[in-house]
């Protein structure tokens, strides 16, 4: 219990330092605490409807083949993938924020840690209550919208398109 309560307090710690917004850190230790339910089956992620159309065809040709239209799906799956690996990440300066992320991280890992380990069996119970093939279909889903969107962004850069309807030029992500 103890342990609980210390990564709590150290996710407290990391907010504003963290490179990820407050709100973001509070989502990630519901998500911690959550956990066991998550096992059970009894609370599910659901997965977004972009990403069951890129698991359904990711390669399927776009309706509209104009930058704007091909900028927009793209966009749509920045928004629940996160920034593609072309984009340029923000880097943490200083030896303070780095550490100061890191422990944020360990904090979370801890949390989720404690809240996992209070079901005793818990890969037999996922398997049992269907969230272990639930987790599978979340995992196939996103790696279907990474997919899409690396295969919309080739179109984009046949037809001759800007960032974000094509990669960005690789000397931009240097």
């Amino acid at each position: 219990m103890w342990s609980v309560a210390y990564a709590l307090a150290l996710a407290a710690c990391a907010g504003p330092e963290a490179t990820r917004a407050p709100e973001d850190n509070g989502a990630r230790v519901v998500k911690a605490v959550t956990a066991p339910l998550s096992d059970l089956n009894l609370l599910r992620e659901k997965i977004p409807a972009v990403l069951l159309a890129a698991r359904d065809a990711p390669y399927r040709m776009p309706g509209v083949l104009t930058c704007v239209a091909l900028a927009e799906e793209i966009q749509g799956l920045d928004q629940v993938l996160g920034p593609d690996l072309d984009a340029t990440a923000p880097e943490a300066s200083g030896l303070l924020e780095r550490g100061s992320v890191a422990v944020g991280e360990a904090a979370f890992d801890a949390l989720r840690g404690a809240a996992e380990g209070l079901l005793p069996y818990r890969s037999w119970i996922r398997k049992l209550t269907g969230a272990e093939r639930h987790s599978r279909e979340v995992a196939a889903a996103i790696a279907a919208g990474i997919v899409r969107r690396a295969y919309l962004k080739g179109v984009g850069q046949h037809l001759g398109c800007e960032a974000p309807a094509a990669p960005l030029p690789a000397e931009a992500t240097d």
